[in-house]
């Protein structure tokens, strides 16, 4: 976490603030500004939840700075308890991707064996690759924050940037043909290059590349262990 000096950040520019607004009664407080910018610091506080969801959806950096800075990784958030449930949230809807891929393969669901060895390469293996090269990945070739320098840290903000898994669900009430499963996937990636470029301040390029490795990793090790178990079958 960061100094009280810092502890917050401003949306638009990213630069440490003290306090994000002034309460001088219930219901009546004034927003700060930010020193370098000029502009207010979180406009966010005011605003509907709505908002701040269409905002994440349409990739602002504002948006996922006032997430991640200024709610999330807070003294008064429980970080570790959010990290299992939003990890156990994550692999949930991981296997639930891949019992997708693996019936419209087959044009059914196919052996229980075969699910169970799919979900674990998919899902353990692959996710254990994914944030293997992630957090490997930032902490040598990106300037990391230093309130997120830790391991857990960045966990969560991969998980949480990962949010467009949620609309897995939305196959279970209406038919979709299989490929919106990669267009999700598509949109995961793009999310995890916005939380990267806001917690390390790199160009997005980077990001955008990292991310893209670190997605790359995860396919070709679930790849290489199906190709493994087949070859032991």
């Amino acid at each position: 976490m960061g100094s009280e000096a810092t502890k917050y950040r401003c949306v638009q520019c990213g630069h440490g603030i003290g306090t994000l607004f002034v309460q001088y009664s219930p219901g009546n407080i004034r927003l700060m500004k930010c020193e370098r910018c000029k502009s207010v610091a979180d406009e966010y506080i005011e605003c509907e939840l709505m908002i701040l969801l269409i905002d994440l959806i349409l990739h602002k950096t504002k948006a996922y700075r006032h997430l991640l800075y200024n709610v999330l990784l807070q003294e008064t958030v429980d970080c570790e308890g959010l990290l299992w449930k939003s990890a156990l949230g994550f692999l949930a809807l991981d296997a639930y991707r891949c019992l997708i891929l693996a019936e419209a393969e087959g044009g059914g669901l196919p052996s229980f064996t075969w699910i169970c060895r799919k979900i674990f390469a998919d899902v353990f293996v692959g996710n254990f690759i994914l944030f293997s090269v992630f957090i490997v990945g930032v902490r040598s070739s990106l300037t990391i924050q230093a309130e997120l320098s830790r391991w857990k840290d960045l966990m969560l903000v991969i998980l949480i940037s990962s949010y467009w898994k949620i609309f897995l669900f939305a196959m279970m009430i209406w038919e979709f043909p299989s490929s919106v499963v990669f267009i999700v996937d598509a949109f995961v990636l793009s999310s995890n290059a916005i939380a990267l470029k806001v917690i390390t301040d790199s160009t997005t390029k980077r990001c955008i590349m990292g991310c893209f490795a670190a997605h790359a990793a995860k396919f070709l090790a679930t790849q290489l262990w199906k190709w493994c178990c087949s070859r032991v079958v």
